[in-house]
């Protein structure tokens, strides 16, 4: 009858708390006094209740009378069974009346409701630390006691927690019971299948009281918190380091064991952590499961995909504490602090050099190994560094994912975009500590470090010259080979190097990128522009070590050089006729081939040589460029000037070689050769 009317006749003295019947009472009281009279009787463990002992003492006997009559699945308490039969039905049958947020159990409810009311009833006894939960406040003191009661039967490993046993018995059984109803994947854990369905709804449930950032899991907001406090409760008991995560410190232990306990059961491979095996699978299988929501790119790995993001959002949340210059990676902001620390933690064990990122340091060692591990599959060729493989594809495909916000330029890398960037901008980040020079780029300041240091460590395998530029070797070796793998689509002509490429396309498309600030000249090339910005500065920084003639132009220095060494280093192939520079031999070549490159646009009239087209060009326009500073007469030519120039100077660089007579004009001196030759050239 009390069942229909939900009569409560039976009153606690203790707290005035009423129930429907006496021996519930009689429960309820035990947990005022701590009464426990039921004892089991084959580990004397007592109980407050006779339920509670009944299901205890399955436990010994293994017995597990509830069966679920869906799978027929078997457990060893009732309220297990009907837990586990709301995972078939999707049932969540307690509801929350603040929020009306639902539970599968009564228990998260409970828990819930205190996310609310903040109440933390869980007390600790040993340190005084307050819990919401009952489990939770289990678990924490074992974190006192080290107490690890769960053993699994299996393998006999112990566990302070009974889920993390069970957890880990699926690990033997290969059982995944939690199943999505979205697209029917299965989990091993209740908690990932939480986790995975909210990447289907997109739900944040956990938000930061603080910053208002919302994360997918507690445990993530829980770390997030520390950034805000700078706690760091986990320490490693070897060198007292501290973390903020327990993993990371799990992470860091591993650093002085050696301990790589995840292993591929593909190719064996071990890893001191667990993400870093899920990551290396994923190179076996080719699985790229996280996506971008904007541009539906998908990535391997979840740090990639957050990486990326930030390229759509320009959110950059990492800041230098010393510069306050901010960035997207955590990565990149490490690196950023060693350039003013200094510190360089990575060493090669070969030749104990040492580097400021782990990653320089891998590639280092590949220099020692000549490992190139990273091959692409569509025409072999092998590279040392996986980014070195993946900007190759892209010359397959002809992909161009980096995009310039300011002029819609597209490349093929992200370093090329952020030095193109610069083109606008005029940044130049990189200064060397020595000079003060700055750089737009981090590898041209490495390469100008050297002209400090004269260090050359780029060392080719075949004559063993060295090298202070990585790049300059690539091209050198070239030399030994004759390979020429850079082509023009557009006519198929080869070439030794990529920049040869760039400035041959622009022949093509008559581009000149390159535009003079203070008088508007436009340039097929950068160094051209460069050579050309010191016609208004007068700058000449390239200096003769012999006779400290100083010159605009590192190209014309060398060239001044063989004017005391004799040296002629380029040979015509077919008459063996040397010069003393490259252009000068590449002229004389098309007196054997007749190839005239160079087109008039106005007459069609073609030339062998690109300075003959331009001298051609003035008789159109009529323009004399070069001016006497001493009588201002004007000349079509450069070189004209320079003869007229000995006519007030009366220098006379042009020396024979049998009788040491000199002239100022080089016709003058091949004509007096001929009084020595009987008619012949020398």
């Amino acid at each position: 009858m009390r069942t229909h009317s939900v009569e409560k006749p039976f009153e606690c003295t203790l707290c005035e708390k009423k129930f429907s019947q006496a021996g519930v009472l009689r429960s309820h009281v035990r947990t005022h006094t701590g009464e426990k009279p039921f004892e089991c009787t084959l580990c004397e463990k007592k109980f407050s209740q006779a339920g509670n002992l009944r299901s205890h003492v399955r436990t010994h006997s293994g017995e597990k009378p509830f069966e679920c009559t869906l799978c027929e699945k078997k457990f060893s308490q009732a309220r297990n069974l009907r837990r586990h039969v709301r995972t078939h039905t999707g049932e969540k049958p307690f509801e929350c009346t603040l929020c009306e947020k639902k539970f599968f159990q009564a228990g998260d409810l409970r828990s819930h409701v205190r996310t609310h009311s903040g109440e933390k009833p869980f007390e600790c006894t040993l340190c005084e630390k307050k819990f919401s939960d009952a489990g939770v406040l289990r678990s924490h003191v074992r974190t006192h006691t080290g107490g690890k009661p769960f053993e699994c039967t299996l393998c006999e490993k112990k566990f302070s927690q009974a889920g993390d046993l069970r957890r880990h018995v699926r690990t033997h059984t290969g059982e995944k019971p939690f199943e999505c109803t979205l697209c029917e994947k299965k989990f091993s854990q209740e908690g990932i299948l939480t986790r995975h369905v909210r990447t289907h709804t997109r739900e944040r449930p956990f938000e930061c009281t603080l910053c208002e950032k919302k994360f997918y899991e507690a445990g993530h907001l829980t770390s997030h918190m520390r950034t805000h406090t700078g706690e760091k409760p986990f320490e490693c008991a070897l060198c007292e380091k501290k973390f903020s995560q327990a993993g990371v410190l799990r992470s860091h232990a591993r650093t002085h064991t050696g301990e790589k306990p995840f292993e591929c059961t593909l190719c064996e491979k071990k890893f001191s952590q667990a993400g870093n095996l899920r990551s290396h699978v994923r190179t076996h299988t080719g699985e790229k499961p996280f996506e971008c929501t904007l541009c539906e790119k998908k990535f391997p790995k979840a740090e990639h995909l957050k990486r990326h993001v930030r390229t759509h959002t320009g959110e950059k949340p990492f800041e230098c504490t010393l510069c306050e210059k901010k960035f997207s990676d955590a990565g990149v902001l490490r690196s950023h602090v060693r350039t003013h620390t200094g510190e360089k933690s990575f060493e090669c064990t070969l030749c104990e050099k040492k580097f400021s990122h782990a990653g320089n340091l891998r590639s280092h060692v590949r220099t020692h190994t000549r490992e190139r591990p990273f091959e692409c599959t569509l025409c072999e060729k092998k590279f040392y560094e996986a980014e070195h493989l993946t900007s190759h594809m892209r010359t397959h495909t002809g992909e161009k994912p980096f995009e310039c916000a300011l002029c819609e330029k597209k490349f093929s890398q992200a370093g090329v975009l952020r030095s193109h960037v610069r083109t606008h901008t005029g940044e130049k980040p990189f200064e060397c500590t020595l000079c003060e020079k700055k750089f737009p780029k981090a590898e041209h300041l490495k390469r100008h470090v050297r002209t400090h240091t004269g260090e050359k460590p780029f060392e080719c395998t075949l004559c063993e010259k060295k090298f202070s530029d990585a790049g300059v070797l690539r091209s050198h070796v070239r030399t030994h080979t004759g390979e020429k793998p850079f082509e023009c689509t557009l006519c198929e002509k080869k070439f030794s190097h990529a920049g040869n490429l760039r400035s041959h396309v622009r022949t093509h498309t008559r581009e000149r990128p390159f535009e003079c600030t203070l008088c508007e000249k436009k340039f097929y090339e950068a160094g051209h522009l460069t050579s050309h910005m010191r016609t208004h500065t007068g700058e000449k920084p390239f200096e003769c070590a012999l006779c400290e003639k100083k010159f605009s132009q590192a190209g014309v220095l060398r060239s001044h050089l063989r004017t005391h060494t004799r040296e002629r280093p380029f040979e015509c192939t077919l008459c063996e006729k040397k010069f003393y520079e490259a252009g000068h031999l590449t002229s004389h070549m098309r007196t054997h081939t007749g190839e005239k490159p160079f087109e008039c646009a106005l007459c069609e009239k073609k030339f062998s040589q690109a300075g003959v087209l331009r001298s051609h060009l003035r008789t159109h326009t009529r323009e004399r460029p070069f001016e006497c500073t001493l009588c201002e007469k004007k000349f079509y030519e450069a070189g004209r000037l320079r003869r007229h120039m000995r006519t007030h100077t009366g220098e006379k660089p042009l020396e024979c070689t049998l009788c040491e007579k000199k002239f100022s004009e080089a016709g003058n001196l091949r004509s007096h050769v001929r009084t020595h030759t009987g008619g012949k050239p020398l």
